[in-house]
């Protein structure tokens, strides 16, 4: 029967949830007049802290101050009885207030007024509590006297010296200083500890020199006690000589037994420690040892919070502030000396007094309406949630039929008027509670217009418009607008009704005049309003000022007309600069415009013409630029160019919001360019002081702007002017502006959830940036639950960005959302993010590993898969390791690193390539099944040989040299032979220019690694390809030019033309000079890579200019004329000479005289043909080995059989050449090489006569002359 009777009433709440239809709570408008009307249950304001602690010496006052209507009168209970504050003549409550004044003046202890106080605020309509304010007087006690005997102690033991103060209340503030009032030094070997000691961890021999003292200051009495002072005696095993000590030796050359650590504070291994959430945790560690321990902390199983962790007194304490419950665990320190090292384990518990998720908030409801209290507290352990009403336990109170409790949830419903009252849900467990009152106000007021009566409203034309009509009523009105009086209701087109009465006329229309009336209606009555609406023209300008420049001392002139409604008037003002123009005796106004005669450089700036109606006003701007008189001439008046502008001035703020503010500038000079853009830039001080951000950009012609901002920031904004030219200077900064805190409006990014280990899950997400907190207190709700699990919510509150869930089954996922929460409110949901727990090593591997359809580099395989359940994690990859074990070519040395290739598949029979392996190389491999995490045990290992290949290109292929008919050609065999070598072949064919040859064949052994090449045009250019050969078939081409040099040209045609100088030049990038060629030469030139030989530019052909020459007529010149007369007059000489000898029938045959001349005009003919490795020929010229140039010669002349031929009457020498005659013109020619620069210059004629045997010695017949010298220069 009670099983049936309960699943009754589950059925009914059940049934009453679904049905369930809340009407939103009522809002109160601050009217003065409702407020003044408004009956209000009492509501406490003000009062003192939960632990009130108070100074003896002081007057002992308890606040207590509530607001209501009526007025609430105020009773209190001391120890949970009634205090009767009339029998106790030292007790006074002040006046329409609830605050106790206990005072001493009569007599009288504070002691006697010690225990728990808690405040009640009546009035008719409910009974509101205060907190229970524990009263506490505070104590300091003294010092019990004590004699304190000498310590003795050994050299290098530790030592703890004890304080024990004596009990407070506070508790006190111990320190440690010696007689002479100086505080005792502290470092990692002395420290006091959290309970007051002071710790040796090993004593100095002059820790003797030194009392110590442990003081005690009490805060509220502002006194300090201290404890008789402790003397040492050190214990050394040799003497000890205070004026030796040295910091770095402590104990000098003496012998010092020094020891392993040992933990002074706390003892044993491992230790416990609670703390409350939210509150401070101090963790300490001090330890013993010679030489002095280090202390080292971390956390098992994690990261220490690094955000929240600080090290105090020397490392040997761990703080940790506002501690969350992520922060529970086993935190180690570990003490370590040379000597050895020990750990000490802390385990960490997390408890919480209760804190808020939902606090319940005031409800205003009207009759026969439903509401509901939610009061929701979390904690550890789990809070109970109590509800009072007015005081008294809900169950005790009288039964009201209308209000149902379930749990932490009282739902109302039909509510009637006198069923106002104040609930109390008091949510409590061994660590604390929370106390919070709402009262539910069930309240009836008949409908009631809260603005101006028969307002007037003028509106501009098509212009958006909005009739207000405040009203307020309980239950709240209906609200209904009517025009002219007649209609049923505005709603809909170009209308629209808001919820707090607001008619909007989306485009105002001169229709739409009329006189409009709001009715609100309800239950109890009804009342109306009027507004009439009056719609005008806008005020126009239809001729604005215009931009320019005026000369100094004359007269400038802005033309500003301006057309409006009729029925509006209209005045027109002029500013300059935003500033008020001050017209005064020289600037004259009339009704369309502004003069200003003799006009100065006072009068540049801008102005602004203002037209403002009643109702509406625009303005319109025109720069002024006065230029000086000399700017009439161009030359001078480009000297002034745009500038940049200058920085703005006067920053203002108005229009304050919670979310914007207006601000409002006055542009500096724009410097003869407009201002086209302004930059407003923001700094607060409390993420990121001192930084300057952007926040938005403006038009130029704007200079009032509403900034939209973000809660919870303390901006300050300065503002640049951009023209043409750049940007101004900063402003100087505006007054600063601080908005107002609101919840926060973005949702946490980057939630994830993933195991770190195997039993945990760890959820992460990326803190909201600074500018979106929006408030104080910022923290993070975060919800997670297994998937598809049918599980409750578990949720967590903290102000970091991580939250480890422990103890998870092995990759499972799970539900997980988050929420930002400040003091303000809680933000909006995240989406839901599915997360998995950690994952473990898979249990089963990879079987039947095997091969098929090897190839040369590559082969197929297939293994039996694994179920993918013992995976256990998320499935990966199959992951196949495999190494070249050898090569099959003998002596080839190989590389054993193990390289990897996954595979991912989920069929029955999984199979995959293994491609790039080495050619006929003994390979071996294994495969593992992989999660995110971890890999699985191998496979069985598998074997193959791969088949022979095709061998890579030789290592290097180098062409050595070039001689006159032999090119040498030098190979290495390749790093990988992919088989056994059978030889190499060579193909080869002549390149000339874009024209190529037949390819020709040559094959070699696989031990020849070098081939001379018979050349027989030596002029020709070669291309090559090398490859090497294996039982497969040929390898990669290794492809070179000859002759090897990359960006070389040899300019051969398909006739004899002669050598030709050839220059390389070598360049990374274009363009490049080619330097040191010769004036008045043509050249060919061509670009090669040099990379790939083969890849060539056409050829270019160009002729560099001639050598400069003055322009001058040479034969007017009057050293020429004489030059020339004394060459005519030798030339006649010769003459005779050659006749005299021929007719004294000396050593010349027949055609001596003939030889004669010819060898006087041997330069009339070309030079004998020279090999291009000749080192140098008589006639100066060099080959291009050599890096040198010669005078290019004649191409379009041929060569002919007479140039070589020796020359009538000389004799022929044994090795070919023509000999000269004994008795030549030599003897008699003052002659000597003509030289000349490189442009050709002549340098000089005449030179020291040759000896005879020097003339002989030469291998050229040719002897230099005046004549030589004469034709050299034509």
């Amino acid at each position: 029967m009670l099983w049936q009777d309960k699943h009754a009433a589950l059925t009914f709440m059940s049934l009453l949830l679904l049905l369930w239809q809340e009407a939103a709570p009522i809002e109160v408008p601050e009217d003065p007049k409702i407020q003044q009307d408004l009956k209000q249950p009492p509501t406490i304001m003000k009062q003192s802290v939960k632990n009130y602690i108070v100074d003896p010496r002081d007057n002992i006052i308890i606040e207590c101050e509530a607001k209501g209507n009526p007025v609430p009168t105020f009773s209190w209970r001391r120890n949970g009885k009634f205090f009767n504050i009339g029998k106790d003549p030292r007790v006074t409550m002040r006046k329409r207030s609830g605050t106790l004044e206990i005072g001493f003046r009569s007599g009288g202890r504070p002691e006697d007024y010690e225990g728990e106080y808690q405040c009640f605020a009546t009035n008719d309509f409910g009974v509101s509590l205060s907190n229970k304010i524990l009263l506490r007087v505070s104590k300091a006690p003294l010092w019990p006297k004590e004699v304190l005997e000498p310590v003795s102690v050994t050299e290098g033991s530790a030592l703890v010296l004890p304080c024990n103060p004596p009990p407070g209340l506070p508790p006190p503030f111990t320190f440690w200083m010696d007689s002479n009032m100086s505080p005792i030094p502290q470092d990692k070997r002395v420290s006091m500890g959290l309970n007051g000691d002071l710790y040796f961890s090993n004593v100095l021999a002059q820790d003797a020199n030194t009392d110590y003292s442990c003081k005690a200051r009490f805060l509220f009495t502002h006194t300090i006690q201290e404890k008789n002072p402790y003397k040492l005696k050190v214990q050394t095993k040799e003497p000890y000589n205070d004026t030796s000590y040295n910091a770095s030796e402590p104990h000098g050359d003496r012998k010092v037994a020094e020891s392993t650590p040992t933990f002074l504070s706390p003892s044993g291994s491992e230790s416990s420690k609670m703390v409350l959430r939210d509150e401070q945790l101090l963790l300490e560690c001090i330890a013993a040892g010679l030489p002095t321990p280090i202390i080292k902390w971390f956390k098992k199983g994690g990261e220490l919070p690094g955000q929240k962790v600080k090290f105090e007194n020397f490392n040997k304490t761990l703080k940790i502030v506002s501690v969350s419950e992520e922060d529970a665990g086993e935190y180690v320190c570990m003490a370590n000396n040379h000597l050895g090292t020990i750990r000490h384990s802390i385990f960490v518990q997390v408890k919480a007094a209760p804190y808020w998720l939902h606090k319940p908030s005031d409800q205003v409801l009207a009759p026969e309406e439903n509401g509901r209290l939610v009061c929701r507290a979390n904690g550890n352990p789990k809070p109970r949630i109590e509800w009072l009403v007015n005081g008294q336990p809900i169950e005790s109170s009288p039964t009201n039929p209308n209000r149902q409790v379930l749990g932490d949830t009282i739902m109302f419903h039909s509510v009637q008027i006198g069923s106002s009252a104040v609930y109390q849900c008091n949510a409590s467990n061994e660590h604390g509670y929370l106390l919070a009152n709402a009262f539910v106000n069930v309240l009836d007021l008949p409908p009631r217009m809260l603005g101006p009566k028969n307002q007037l409203i003028k509106v501009i034309k098509n212009n958006r418009t909005f009739l207000d009509c405040p009203f307020f009523g309980s239950p709240l009105p209906e609200l209904r607008w009517f025009k002219n009086g007649q209609g049923s209701g505005l709603d809909g087109g170009q209308y629209r009704v808001y919820i707090n009465g607001t008619l909007e006329i989306k485009r105002a229309r001169a229709e739409d005049e009329g006189t409009y009336t709001c009715v609100a209606s309800s239950i109890l009555g009804k009342a109306e309003n009027q507004v009439r609406l009056e719609v005008k023209e806008p005020t126009r300008i239809i001729q604005a000022p215009e931009h320019q420049s005026a000369i100094r001392g004359s007269t400038a002139r802005f033309t500003c007309r301006v057309t409006s409604d009729p029925s509006l008037p209209v005045s027109v003002a002029w500013m300059k600069d935003d500033k008020p123009l001050y017209l005064g005796w020289r600037l004259k106004k009339d009704d369309e415009s502004l003069s200003i005669p003799n006009v100065n450089e006072g009068d540049e700036g801008t102005y602004t013409c203002a037209a403002k109606s009643e109702i509406d006003q625009l303005s319109a701007s025109a720069r002024l630029t006065v230029l000086e008189v000399a700017t009439l001439n161009p030359s001078v008046s480009s000297a002034l160019l745009p500038a940049r502008p200058d920085p703005p001035m006067d920053l203002d703020l108005s229009d304050p919001a919670a979310r914007s503010v207006r601000l409002t500038w006055i542009p500096g000079k724009e410097h003869r360019s407009p201002i086209t853009e302004f930059l407003v830039q923001f700094e607060e001080d409390r993420w990121e002081p001192g930084r300057w951000q952007n926040l938005s950009s403006y038009p130029g012609d704007l200079n009032s702007v509403i900034l939209q901002l973000a809660p919870f920031v303390n901006y300050q904004f300065r503002v640049i002017a951009i023209n043409s030219v750049g940007q101004s200077d900063p402003s100087r900064p505006s007054p600063r502006y601080k908005t107002t805190g609101a919840a926060p409006d973005a949702i946490p990014k980057g939630l994830r959830g993933w195991g770190s280990r195997k039993d945990n899950m760890e959820i992460t997400w990326e803190p909201l940036l600074d500018l979106e907190r929006n408030g104080p207190n910022l923290h993070y709700i975060v919800w997670w639950r297994r998937k598809d699990a049918e599980e409750e919510w578990n949720n967590l509150t903290t102000v970091g960005t991580k939250h480890v869930v422990h103890n998870t089954e092995i990759y499972v996922p799970y539900e997980i959302k988050i929420q930002a929460r400040n003091e303000f409110g809680a933000g909006p949901e995240s989406n839901l993010v599915i997360g998995y727990s950690g994952e473990d090593k898979p249990t089963d591997a990879p079987t039947d590993l095997r091969v098929s359809k090897v190839d040369s580099t590559k082969v197929i395989i297939h293994w039996n898969p694994v179920d993918l359940n013992s995976v256990q994690g998320e499935f990966k990859e199959y992951r196949l390791y495999y190494w070249r074990e050898s090569s099959q070519v003998p002596g080839l040395v190989v590389s054993k690193e193990k390289k990897v290739k996954g595979f991912y598949s989920t069929t029955v029979k999984p199979s995959g390539m293994l491609s790039d392996l080495a050619p006929y190389s003994n390979y071996k491999m294994f495969m593992v099944v992989a999660n995110n995490r971890f890999e699985s045990q191998p496979s069985n290992t598998v074997a193959f040989t791969t088949k022979e290949g095709v061998p890579d290109a030789p290592r290097f292929f180098k062409i050595n040299r070039r001689s006159l008919d032999t090119i040498h050609l030098e190979w290495a065999k390749p790093l990988e032979p992919n088989g056994i070598l059978t030889g190499y072949q060579l193909k080869y064919q002549t390149v000339n220019g874009s024209k190529v040859g037949p390819f020709q064949l040559e094959t070699f052994f696989p031990n020849v690694t070098e081939f001379f090449l018979r050349v027989p045009d030596r002029s020709s250019r070669y291309k090559f390809f090398l490859s090497a050969l294996t039982q497969v078939g040929k390898g990669e081409d290794y492809a070179e030019e000859s002759p090897h040099f990359t960006n070389e040209e040899n300019f051969t045609d398909t006739t004899d033309l002669g050598n030709k100088t050839k220059k390389d030049v070598k360049s990374q990038q274009p363009p490049i000079n080619v330097v040191d060629l010769i004036p008045g030469v043509v050249y060919h030139l061509r670009v090669y890579s040099h990379l790939f030989n083969s890849v060539s530019s056409k050829s270019v052909t160009f002729k560099t200019k001639a050598a400069y020459i003055d322009q001058v007529d040479i034969a007017t010149q009057g050293w020429f004329i004489g030059l020339m007369c004394a060459i005519a007059l030798i030339i006649l000489i010769l003459l005779i000479v050659c006749f005299i000898k021929r007719s004294r029938g000396g050593k010349y045959p027949g055609g001596g005289y003939t030889s004669c001349f010819t060898k006087a005009l041997v330069r009339d003919k070309k030079d004998l043909p020279l090999d291009a490795v000749d080192q140098k020929d008589q006639d100066g010229s060099f080959d291009y080995q050599n890096g040198s140039s010669v005078p290019d010669r004649n191409e379009n002349e041929n060569s002919s059989d007479e140039d070589n031929k020796p020359l009538q009457g000389s004799q022929t020498s044994l090795d070919g050449n023509v000999k000269e005659s004994d008795d030549s013109l030599v003897d008699y020619g003052e002659g000597g090489d003509g030289q000349f620069n490189e442009d050709g210059s002549f340098i000089g004629q005449y030179t020291v006569k040759k000896d005879k045997d020097e003339t002989e010695g030469n291998e050229s017949s040719e002897a230099t002359s005046p004549v030589n010298a004469i034709y050299s220069l034509a």
